[in-house]
């Protein structure tokens, strides 16, 4: 007999709307099943929005559902046909809790994803509650929520690149959302004509209504924001350029190490030898004593830093202008003071930097809109370095498109 006390609270416990317990079975080896009927005596036509009570015949099915403790749970469902009076035609009911033709119900394919997005697809699956192949399907579902979604009230848009296959060339572009730090899309390549056509789809009046745009320093992004964005300001990201001015410091440090190892092999003179020896000493494991930020160096490194500059002044001399321009970027405030200092550093590192001096010539207007609201792509490779976590691990996607989604829905899922 069943008891109707337990039927109430198992309906509670079960907490889907407009649905009802009328049985409760233990399986051993399976796990709960317990049978549901809904508790409206009617269903809504979906042709012509008519309320139809004429039932006409019960689809029962067994689904999946969230565990309880340890035990698997499955709802023996009956999703009622009706026939509408108006249309003269039978139809299923809407069951907002499961859709159609699906072997698992919505909070289920929710609470999968989450726990796929933590982890990977065939972790998920050895605990065999649901299918490597019952997963896919939840992942392709979600992702036609994503499809047509544009991004809204975008003001400063972060535009950049990951490899898809390190050193191979082949790149993704990635856009990304600086204000809410989401990643809006990732493209399969990174050519200005995969790029205009996934923005123009956004509209015009999303286009119009960005201010700013964060990118590196690669003239092709430059050119589609001025195309396609009239009021937006293209920023230089800051990092970009400190990159840049690293890489002629570093490139430096290398030429005078090898110098230094040529004269040793080549002088006979003892005591000469001694003092290249000393200088190569001195250069040796001193990258990044160099390059890091001096406020984050470690005593260790400070010893080494010092140790470089005494054995080499032009270093010592690159060194303090890489510095002096990281200050100008983290401690100025307002564009006008931010040209006189940039000004005033381009004409020092002429002589020591002449490719990022000449880069940043170029790219003059761009890089000091920075100082106007502190717009970089901070951001941007945050977000990278979790693309290339989900990339390098795999999880279970075979293709692109199934990364995109993968990546998008980190971001973009309503769990």
């Amino acid at each position: 007999m069943v008891n109707k006390k337990d039927i109430k609270i198992l309906t509670e416990i079960l907490g889907l709307d407009d649905v009802k317990i009328v049985s409760h079975r233990l399986h051993n080896g399976i796990g709960i099943i317990l049978q549901t009927e809904s508790k409206k005596s009617y269903s809504i036509c979906p042709n012509c929005g008519a309320t139809s009570h004429k039932l006409h015949q019960n689809h029962r099915h067994i689904v999946k559902d969230l565990p309880f403790g340890e035990k698997p749970v499955f709802l023996e469902i009956n999703r009622r046909q009706f026939k509408c009076k108006k249309c003269r035609k039978p139809f299923s009911e809407d069951l907002d809790f499961v859709r159609k033709k699906r072997t698992y119900t919505e909070r289920l394919a929710r609470k999968t994803i989450q726990e796929v997005l933590e982890n990977d697809i065939h972790s998920i699956a050895s605990k065999g509650i649901v299918t490597t192949e019952e997963i896919e399907r939840m992942l392709k579902d979600a992702s036609k929520q994503l499809s047509d979604s544009k991004p809204s009230n975008l003001k400063r848009l972060g535009i950049d690149e990951i490899a898809l296959i390190k050193g191979k060339g082949n790149y993704c572009a990635v856009l990304v959302d600086l204000d809410t730090s989401k990643l809006i899309a990732i493209l399969g390549d990174r050519t200005q004509t995969i790029i205009k056509e996934s923005l123009l789809e956004w509209g015009v009046e999303v286009l119009e209504q960005i201010e700013e745009v964060s990118i590196d320093l690669w003239v092709g992004y430059k050119n589609l924001v001025t195309e396609l964005m009239p009021n937006a300001q293209v920023v230089a990201d800051r990092f970009h350029v400190m990159t840049q001015i690293n890489k002629e410091l570093d490139t430096q440090r290398k030429r005078e190490k090898r110098n230094v190892e040529e004269l040793i092999n080549k002088t006979k003179l003892a005591s000469q030898k001694a003092e290249y020896e000393q200088i190569l000493e001195g250069l040796k494991n001193s990258k990044y004593s160099l390059l890091k930020n001096e406020d984050n160096l470690t005593e260790e490194q400070v010893k080494k830093l010092t140790q470089v500059k005494n054995v080499s002044p032009l270093l010592k001399v690159m060194h303090d202008l890489k510095e002096k321009i990281r200050k100008v970027f983290n401690k100025t405030n307002n564009w006008y003071t931010g040209v006189f200092k940039l000004g005033m550093w381009l004409s020092r590192a002429k002589i020591y930097f002449p490719n990022s001096n000449n880069t940043i010539i170029r790219w003059f207007d761009e890089i000091i809109a920075y100082f106007d609201n502190g717009t970089t792509s901070g951001t941007v490779e945050g977000i990278n370095n979790k693309l290339k976590l989900i990339k390098r691990s795999g999880y279970g996607f075979r293709n692109f498109e199934n990364f995109r989604v993968r990546c998008l829905l980190n971001w973009q899922f309503n769990y």
